[in-house]
């Protein structure tokens, strides 16, 4: 489905076809017509055609002895619902590293050993680490103040931000007044 979605845009990233697309939108033109009108050869109003013809944004019809070419509006509406779906962007995405920038952040921050060589002040970065160090608890597990402190220690010494930091985030879980923590 991404390549359909390329080609789409492809045919589209021209602004003669866009102009060519547009004023099909208005009427039906002729090869000749559109060429006229563009201040173009109809050789390349043709090639312009073909390639929307391809995506099956145009269609032509036979009048006399000329063919006249007319926007398919219908195929535009369902062919832009069908690409430009939920599932059809989701899929243009499903070859990509989802935790690249995760494992790139872990790389800059963390030492040999898993401990933290500083704690990030950028809030995506930050974020990434609290990712890191939530996967030391197990889910639905319940944890002790004191365990937490013990866990969160291996990371960083500062052990009262990072369970603030996780509680915050909402990857833990706090009973009030240093009450058991649990990652759901």
């Amino acid at each position: 489905m991404s390549d359909e979605l390329v080609n789409f845009f492809k045919a589209l990233a021209d602004s003669n076809r866009l102009k060519i697309v547009g004023l099909l939108a208005q009427q039906p033109y002729s090869v000749e017509e559109l060429a006229a009108l563009l201040n173009l050869k109809p050789s390349t109003v043709s090639h312009h055609l073909a390639k929307l013809a391809q995506v099956g944004l145009v269609s032509a019809k036979t009048q006399s002895y000329y063919n006249v070419y007319q926007l398919d509006e219908k195929a535009l509406q369902s062919k832009s619902q069908n690409l430009f779906s939920q599932q059809n962007l989701a899929a243009s995405v499903v070859d990509v590293d989802a935790d690249a920038y995760d494992n790139k952040v872990i790389k800059d921050y963390v030492r040999k050993d898993g401990s933290l060589k500083t704690i990030p002040a950028q809030r995506k970065k930050l974020e990434a680490i609290l990712r890191y160090v939530a996967k030391s608890f197990e889910a639905n597990k319940r944890y002790s103040e004191k365990k937490v402190n013990e866990i969160l220690s291996k990371y960083h010494e500062d052990t009262a931000s990072l369970r603030r930091e996780l509680v915050g985030s909402g990857l833990m879980k706090r009973e009030g007044g240093g009450g058991e923590y649990w990652r759901e």
